[in-house]
């Protein structure tokens, strides 16, 4: 228990850094944040051999995804329309991404999410968060855009 004001700063500080690094385009040198073709293609290659597995070759998630399993854990959501990937800002994607789950719903939460850093570059993180919202509707991509221009506007 002494610890978990260390364990609070440590996660907060990774989840302000991971948004400042993708806010202000300080990532890894030369990363591109625009969802051109290419991006989107290697974002596509990169969801197939590291994401696929769990959230779907479709992006739509392990069945009954919204049930804890008898681990007392969430099986991978979709990230088609369906999930609610499209609830968060881009801040919040990366973040969870990179630094795993427990960087944005706090040290205790139970994930079999593993966080990607050290495996994916930034740049192969942001291709696969375009990749996936290259799929949604328009409606779907408009309105995940608003609410990251929102997260934006709060956090300055």
């Amino acid at each position: 228990m002494r610890f978990l004001p260390l364990a609070v700063f440590v996660v907060a500080a990774a989840a302000i850094g991971g948004t400042m690094l993708y806010r202000t385009g300080q990532q890894e040198e030369g990363v591109q944040t625009a969802a051109t073709p290419d991006r989107i293609a290697q974002g596509k290659a990169v969801y197939a051999d590291h994401c696929a597995a769990c959230h779907g070759v479709n992006l739509e998630g392990q069945p009954n995804w919204r049930s804890r399993k008898p681990d007392g854990r969430l099986p991978a959501p979709p990230h088609d329309p369906s999930g609610h990937t499209w609830h968060h800002p881009d801040e919040m994607l990366f973040v969870m991404t990179k630094f795993g789950p427990q960087a944005t719903a706090g040290p205790g939460y139970q994930s079999d999410m593993p966080a990607f850093e050290g495996v994916l570059s930034d740049q192969e993180i942001i291709d696969v968060l375009n990749y996936i919202k290259s799929t949604w509707p328009d409606e779907i991509r408009e309105e995940q855009a608003r609410r990251t221009e929102v997260s934006r506007r709060n956090s300055s």
